[in-house]
């Protein structure tokens, strides 16, 4: 005859006989835990850490602060005359970073803003470890994201069997005028 209890789960030996066991098998199982503090994980290739700035390929467009879904991109920049390289040439204007930023306790870490720069300025870095006791410590200014560009990763080689980079097809074109045949 099946009681109450029975039915409730509550049927005493047999539930705790499986409970013995499944403890039983897990306990002969290896672990699986990383010892992280003492033990360095080995990451993925690539993986997404820290964004780095190369300051040098910035031309302030704003296109990685526009395009950041959480407003957590700062850029400061002046208007700069460049005089003319040739004689009758005209002067140029060029945009001056003066201030890049990036408030990591605001960031998603979704990489849009790197996707979007047209100019290669922004990478991914592998690290992590750059956690602070004070959160306005999280807001790291041009010089420490630049500081992160020691650690980004080559980019991963070409397939052997892939077409060469458009670059490279537009590099080893002759000059226009060069072209035989029409002017």
């Amino acid at each position: 005859m099946v009681t109450a209890d029975d039915r409730r789960g509550r049927g005493g030996l047999p539930g705790v006989l499986k409970g013995l066991a499944t403890t039983a098998r897990t306990a002969m199982r290896p672990s699986h835990t990383a010892e992280y503090p003492d033990v360095a994980p080995s990451l993925p290739p690539r993986s997404r850490g820290v964004i780095a700035l190369l300051e040098e390929n910035c031309t302030s467009c704003m296109l990685c602060a526009r395009e950041c879904p959480d407003w957590c991109i700062y850029i400061d920049s002046h208007k700069e005359t460049v005089p003319a390289t040739t004689p009758g040439g005209r002067e140029r204007q060029r945009n001056v970073l003066d201030r890049f930023a990036i408030d990591f306790s605001l960031c998603m870490y979704c990489g849009i803003c790197i996707e979007v720069c047209p100019f290669d300025a922004l990478f991914w870095s592998p690290q992590f470890e750059y956690a602070e006791v004070d959160i306005r410590d999280l807001l790291h200014e041009k010089d420490r994201l630049g500081g992160w560009m020691a650690t980004v990763p080559p980019p991963p080689a070409l397939d052997e069997g892939s077409a060469p980079p458009a670059e490279v097809t537009a590099a080893s074109r002759p000059p226009r005028g060069a072209r035989g045949g029409r002017p």
